[in-house]
């Protein structure tokens, strides 16, 4: 009508019609393809492990014995196995499962003062063994994590520790190599790649501490539920 006043509506344009690719059911698709793989590997090594248990037992012997008697054990790896190493430390030290009195456990892969300065003055090789014939003393434990086994610097600590009279233990991948062969105890788990063996080594330390806890804590082996008695 004349003289009424137009008004325009403004309309947002329609909404672009969602398309048939996304990135998250890509990626989904991906993750739960690898959590099968890694399964079934995880699966087969954890089997085949189970028919290893007398070098475990050997080494949670070891272990309980050395820490029982007051001494002390000392640990060292490299990248991945540093953090095993620190990561055993931190769970005896601190705890695992259980409350107990602290462990002596010491991880050789955290003062980076003494890794420097031993690595800048007598080189890499010997910034384990260093440490060990400095803080070892007879009747200690030294464990080394190594995924190939052959890691020079840990192949010279356990050499130092066994001339201190440490007792060795060796936790390395599958193939045979020359931290298994030095050591007086090895564990060598059922995986030659890098990310399984650690994945392993994870579970073989995990098994350590709840058996130390469970032996120095004086803690029964748990029976089966139920009694004869009623």
């Amino acid at each position: 009508m004349f003289g009424q006043e137009k008004r325009v509506v403004l309309t947002s344009p329609a909404a672009a019609p969602e398309t048939a690719y996304s990135p998250c059911l890509e990626y989904r698709d991906c993750i739960a393809s690898a959590l099968a793989d890694r399964r079934a590997i995880l699966d087969a090594a954890l089997l085949q492990l189970m028919g290893r248990v007398d070098g475990l037992a050997e080494a949670a012997v070891r272990l309980v014995e050395t820490l029982q008697t007051g001494h002390k054990v000392l640990i060292a790896g490299n990248g991945g196995s540093a953090a095993e190493a620190q990561h055993f430390a931190a769970e005896l030290v601190g705890r695992f499962k259980r409350e107990r009195v602290p462990y002596a456990v010491l991880s050789l892969t955290t003062d980076t003062s003494i890794l420097t300065a031993v690595a800048n003055d007598y080189g890499y090789h010997d910034v384990f063994a260093r440490q060990v014939s400095a803080l070892g003393q007879p009747g200690d434990l030294f464990i080394a994590f190594s995924t190939s086994g052959e890691s020079e610097n840990l192949v010279r600590a356990l050499a130092a520790g066994r001339r201190s009279l440490l007792t060795t233990v060796a936790i390395t991948g599958d193939r045979p190599n020359r931290m298994a062969r030095l050591a007086d105890v090895a564990v060598r788990v059922p995986a030659v790649a890098s990310d399984i063996v650690q994945e392993l080594h994870l579970a073989v330390l995990h098994i350590l501490c709840d058996l130390v806890e469970s032996k120095l804590a004086g803690c029964p082996r748990l029976a089966w539920e139920g009694s004869e008695e009623q």
